[in-house]
């Protein structure tokens, strides 16, 4: 495995630890979540779209079921709203993922990766594919989180991150918002499909990419 990818799947097994955790002592389970978003309904849709906007920046620190979250969204307080609530609470997520790392990310990087020129080929690496992994991140939960964290490890340019943030986001959280705003309790096949097609397709870029990564031998220069 090229560091890259381990950094990066050391990264994924913290914000999968935190999941863990978090169901074992019962906290942010998805009938809670929904629970909680009910509540917000019968108080007013800004009260929703808060608490789905926290609930998303959330997720840099404790993974959550993100695209639920979004579809619930969508489904308490319709499409626009719930697109509004989740770009923002995703961009929230992700800028702060890139400044935090970008600030404190290299004593991770030192810690993980002893040798120098293996940091110097790591950073290459995300500076050649970083792009494309952003906008392939959303094959699961965690993976945004790591990419904008690797945003700001490898110093990629900000504009550069943001742009490559919201091409992939403005329309996933759109689609999302959107399938839970047409799906009941009596038919929830809107959004069941609609996770299945997400997950698949961003499963199968990634899976493209990560192999790729692994064939590919990179310059450091």
């Amino acid at each position: 495995m090229t560091s890259l990818l381990k950094l990066m799947g050391i990264m994924a097994l913290f914000f999968a630890s935190t999941f863990i955790v978090a169901n074992a002592m019962g906290w942010l389970s998805l009938d809670q979540i929904e629970s909680w978003l009910a509540q917000a309904q019968s108080l007013s849709a800004f009260t929703v779209v808060v608490a789905v906007v926290f609930l998303l920046f959330l997720d840099l620190f404790i993974a959550v079921p993100t695209l639920s979250i979004m579809m619930l969204g969508g489904y308490f307080v319709g499409a626009q709203l719930g697109w509004l609530a989740a770009f923002s609470g995703t961009l929230l997520a992700g800028v702060c993922g890139y400044a935090l790392s970008a600030l404190y990310g290299e004593k991770l990087v030192n810690l993980v990766v002893k040798d120098d020129a293996k940091r110097q080929e790591l950073r290459a690496q995300f500076r050649r594919h970083g792009i494309l992994m952003i906008l392939l991140s959303r094959a699961m939960p965690i993976l945004p989180e790591v990419t904008a964290c690797m945003s700001g490890i490898s110093r990629m340019r900000f504009i550069t991150f943001l742009l490559a943030w919201c091409a992939v986001n403005l329309p996933y959280t759109f689609i999302a918002a959107y399938a839970g705003s047409i799906s009941t309790l009596e038919n929830p096949m809107p959004a069941i499909l609609t996770a299945t097609a997400l997950t698949a397709f961003f499963w199968i870029g990634w899976g493209l990419l990560k192999h790729f990564l692994l064939k590919t031998p990179v310059s450091t220069q």
